[in-house]
């Protein structure tokens, strides 16, 4: 990447702080900005990027008067599962991987012990894979994605007994 001219050293630190800005107000861990005269890419390593806000379920309505209420199912339902002390939710949106790449073994199975900081799959968001890992120690009850699946920010991922 060539210098720019000192002449606009006042510019390229508003731009590289508006950027920083937009890394921080997106949640992002990466940002690339590419012009033809210059090139920025920030970048911010963190363990576990966790929501800083728990998602709260939503409650369902009251079956009416005189109809019995639904039988409740066995698996969680999405809401169930975020609010669950033991949920590791996605800190993005983007695709869920169970796997480092095509065809190889799963980072996790139901039943796998985790030590916190392992790695329990990854979100990949505008390119950029994150590794998402255990908060702490546990045993994985409930793996909520399928492989390359798309997801939302607060999105239960798992579920660490």
């Amino acid at each position: 990447m060539a210098k720019a001219p000192k002449a606009s050293a006042g510019a390229d630190t508003a731009l590289v702080k508006a950027l920083a800005d937009i890394l921080d107000d997106a949640g992002l861990a990466e940002l690339e900005y590419e012009t033809e005269a210059v090139t920025v890419r920030l970048s911010r390593v963190s363990g576990n990027m966790a929501p800083a806000m728990p998602v709260a379920p939503v409650a369902a309505p009251a079956a009416p008067v005189g109809e019995a209420a639904p039988a409740a199912s066995t698996a969680a339902t999405p809401a169930d599962a975020a609010a669950h002390p033991g949920a590791v939710t996605s800190p993005m949106v983007g695709t869920a991987y169970t796997s480092p790449e095509p065809g190889a073994d799963a980072f996790i199975e139901v039943g796998s012990a985790v030590k916190k900081g392992q790695t329990l799959l990854i979100v990949e968001a505008m390119k950029v894979m994150n590794p998402i890992t255990a908060p702490k120690d546990g045993t994985v009850s409930q793996i909520l994605v399928q492989n390359a699946q798309p997801v939302e920010f607060g999105e239960a991922l798992v579920i660490i007994e």
